[in-house]
């Protein structure tokens, strides 16, 4: 996903990709969250991502 893009996530909504995850390899993403609780409630998903 290039950077700055926006995206669909299933489940969010609307996001900007922010950063290019250099620890993250294949076909992931990682969603900033607004707390840490948010994150744990959030957890591991597989949701399909569409760049808008």
């Amino acid at each position: 996903i290039p950077l700055g893009s926006k995206v669909w996530v299933e489940g969010y909504g609307e996001a900007i990709a922010g950063d290019t995850g250099s620890a993250i390899k294949g076909n992931r993403i990682d969603v900033l969250m607004g707390s840490k609780s948010k994150a744990m409630n959030w957890g591991r998903q597989t949701v399909k991502v569409k760049i808008l």
